[in-house]
């Protein structure tokens, strides 16, 4: 079903929303938890959460791509699930992994969001994607927002893993560049 479709269900207050947005979307969803959790039982608890919160959301929202919306939504809840149940104990995930990576050039949460707004930040940070090429946005994007794991990222590129490693060191170079470029400090 399109999402178009889906949306309007989710407007009329059709359980058969959830339905739908379950078969298109919830293997995808599952897939972006399980990077970051490697839980299935959480997991699941997340993907349950999202259609919860999808459920509240829509409407008053009005979401432009219902996928990216969604993603947004249970990449957040599995953050905040990991950071709950690993609050003494961190190590393991993709969302540690990928955090690892990206620590060099973001000092650490408190240092960037005293130097600049959190908001601004991610609005640098998309100008800087709108500077990237394609491939290399959506390397960065896979890798950083989805947490996909290397390999993974490799594979759907059609690439080797060293090349995407390659690839993204340089991302994250030009990245630090152009926000430091901007003002902020690192």
């Amino acid at each position: 079903m399109e999402d178009e479709r889906i949306i309007n269900l989710f407007f009329d207050r059709n359980e058969q929303a959830i339905s739908e947005v379950s078969t298109k979307y919830g293997h995808y969803l599952e897939t972006v938890s399980f990077n970051i959790l490697k839980n299935r039982e959480d997991t699941e608890e997340c993907v349950n959460d999202t259609w919860i919160r999808a459920w509240n959301a829509i409407p008053p929202q009005r979401p432009a791509y219902l996928k990216a919306f969604l993603t947004k939504i249970i990449r957040n809840l599995s953050i905040n699930r990991l950071k709950e149940s690993q609050a003494k104990k961190r190590g393991g995930t993709e969302y540690d992994v990928a955090l690892e990576e990206i620590q060099d050039f973001i000092a650490d949460e408190s240092g960037v969001e005293e130097t600049v707004d959190g908001i601004l930040l991610k609005e640098m940070i998309e100008r800087f994607l709108d500077t990237l090429p394609k491939r290399q946005r959506v390397i960065f994007v896979e890798r950083y927002f989805f947490l996909d794991p290397v390999l993974i990222v490799a594979e759907k590129n059609g690439m080797s893993e060293s090349a995407v490693k390659t690839t993204l060191f340089r991302i994250r170079n030009r990245l630090k560049t152009y926000l430091e470029s901007e003002g902020v400090t690192l």
